[in-house]
């Protein structure tokens, strides 16, 4: 089949790959800056060196597949494929997009006579090889359509059509919500180790969890990979982002009235790695040493580059 996808970024990169070397599909490949372009074509895509170049080069009923980042930047693109677009073309937004801005996106775009797909996509970089998860959402004849594009990029039983519009993104959030509060799981943990009496090593510990214990997964592998390539992660920093999906999980369980314990912790707990010295810990320290007398560190004892500053 024909298929443009606009973003070459990690994620749209390696997607153009799979569906071009792993499946009999014609990929238009776009990017604001060339070079990805240029990547793309080198791997086997057809390029696109503009927004209209990229509508142009398929004929209706195109498929148009933004894998922008969320937000701003895919409004503006959608925006861009309507005016471009022929009645009946299908617009995929393949960002982690919050689920309520993409029920609002497909109303807009059916109502200009264009059908709609949410994709929540899973695989990160190493999606090319092992596939990529996909959750659908939208216009059930518009997945039809997709389908075989579907099929290549994910691995065997690994994508479906969940219902309509937002669905998928849906679908998404929950998941990047329960990887947040796994991986936090496995942090917490990991750290226990690191700090007990006993010498582990810590890569050798994460292989042997993965050989039929009951907490093996993917993102085990992913730790014993980390700690093979530096052991005490000496290197990295102890500072975590997030990228929106475990906020929106958050508070559409307080909507739904759902107990997110673990999910919920695990969010604060990246909003508590950001803070080299955190205010609502010096009020702690300050009480203590108030009722129980117990010693306070200095501030340009404990963080030094607080001084630089």
């Amino acid at each position: 089949m024909d298929i443009g996808i606009y973003g070459m970024g990690r994620m749209g990169f390696n997607m153009v790959r799979r569906l071009v070397d792993k499946g009999d599909h014609r990929v238009v490949a776009g990017n604001r800056s060339s070079g990805k372009v240029d990547d793309a074509v080198a791997a086997g895509a057809e390029g696109a060196y503009s927004v209209e170049e990229f509508v142009s080069m398929q004929e209706s009923p195109r498929v148009l597949w933004s894998m922008l980042p969320a937000g701003d930047t895919t409004d503006d693109m959608i925006q861009q494929f309507m005016k471009l677009a022929d009645e009946g073309d299908i617009i995929v937004d393949g960002a982690n997009s919050y689920f309520r801005d993409s029920v609002a996106r497909a109303r807009e775009v059916r109502n200009a006579g264009f059908r709609w797909l949410d994709a929540g996509v899973s695989g990160g970089v190493w999606g090319y090889d092992v596939g990529y998860c996909t959750m659908i959402g939208g216009d059930a004849d518009a997945f039809e359509h997709v389908e075989p594009a579907f099929r290549t990029l994910a691995p065997a039983n690994g994508y479906a059509y969940l219902g309509d519009a937002g669905a998928g993104h849906f679908a998404k959030m929950v998941h990047n919500g329960v990887e947040y509060g796994m991986m936090q799981a496995y942090a917490e943990g990991f750290e226990i180790l690191q700090k007990s009496r006993y010498d582990y090593d810590l890569r050798a510990l994460s292989s042997l969890w993965n050989q039929g214990s009951v907490v093996r997964s993917w993102l085990l592998e992913l730790a014993e990979n980390a700690f093979e390539q530096d052991a005490n992660l000496d290197s990295v920093r102890g500072y975590v982002e997030d990228s929106g999906e475990g906020r929106w999980t958050v508070m559409e369980a307080i909507d739904e009235s759902v107990p997110a314990n673990a999910i919920a912790g695990s969010l604060f707990a990246r909003f508590a790695s950001r803070q080299d010295d955190s205010f609502a810990m010096k009020v702690l320290a300050a009480l203590r040493g108030q009722f129980g007398g117990h010693a306070i560190q200095e501030a340009s004892t404990r963080y030094p580059e607080q001084e630089q500053k």
